[in-house]
């Protein structure tokens, strides 16, 4: 465009005019494009939580199937909340959100399903485990459930609320040793705090799961419970019947028991169970 004008003053007008044109639509462009940007971010729809509480005992194995399940269903982010089955039992009582429950014992469980709090028919048995004993990989004394008299301290779950309390005071009793070594027991809140004791040297030896077993480098494993000394080790799962939820956590349940899923399971040392 030409822009005829008389005068040096009045071409100094229009030059100033012109940049100052050129200037608020080079902004305008910016700003276009800044909107544009900002409404491709606001175009994402946020992910949708799935929140799944579970054994402290499957961390491990759950944060591989985790990658599994989000790689499978875009858009699904899973929460874990992991503490003993007994104090997620409590916590799905008391209202805490939950879509899917993933306990190491029935009688957890159980509870839950009496109360109609499990959505019917999403209740599953989809891993299990064995009882073993524990001590630091240094220690030389304790090589059996029998040698557990020698020692000073030794560590289990909390029978009431950790399902692998439970079965290590059910293989003590079944053995004729729980009499003897009660006075000796610390009770820990969950097993990975029994392992903790074992590790930092401030018990001798521990009962656990055998899968615990496997997750660290600085204990060995001694010996396994005897067959039938127990009550049958299997992990059930369900769906919260409060989930809003419903068809995302039952997928997940899906997924748990898929060749993929079992494998991991296998890897960090549980046992499959039949279906």
């Amino acid at each position: 465009m030409l822009v005829y004008v008389e005068g040096r003053t009045k071409v100094k007008k229009v030059a100033i005019l012109f940049l100052v044109i050129i200037l608020t639509l080079a902004g305008c462009g910016q700003t276009a494009s800044g909107d544009k940007g900002t409404d491709r971010r606001s175009s994402q729809s946020p992910s949708k939580q799935i929140i799944v509480s579970a054994a402290a005992s499957l961390k491990e194995p759950l944060e591989d199937i985790e990658k599994l399940y989000e790689e499978q269903h875009q858009g699904l982010d899973l929460v874990f909340n992991f503490a003993s089955s007994g104090s997620l039992q409590k916590q799905i009582e008391q209202g805490a959100p939950a879509d899917i429950f993933l306990s190491a014992g029935q009688s957890q469980m159980d509870a839950l399903e009496k109360q109609d709090l499990l959505v019917q028919g999403t209740r599953i048995d989809f891993t299990g485990n064995e009882i073993v004993l524990v001590v630091s990989r240094d220690n030389q004394n304790i090589k059996s459930f029998e040698d557990l008299t020698k020692a000073n301290l030794i560590s289990i779950g909390t029978p009431e609320t950790v399902p692998a309390g439970k079965y290590a005071q059910e293989t003590l009793k079944n053995m004729k040793l729980w009499d003897s070594l009660q006075d000796k027991i610390v009770q820990a809140k969950d097993v990975k705090q029994v392992l903790d004791y074992v590790k930092s040297g401030n018990v001798e030896a521990g009962i656990v799961y055998g899968s615990d077993a496997k997750s660290s480098d600085k204990i060995k494993v001694v010996a396994e419970a005897p067959a039938g000394s127990h009550s049958p080790i299997v992990y059930p799962g369900a769906v919260i019947n409060t989930s809003s939820n419903l068809a995302e956590a039952k997928v997940f349940l899906d997924i748990l028991c898929s060749s993929e899923a079992q494998a991991i399971l296998e890897n960090y040392g549980f046992k499959r169970v039949n279906y």
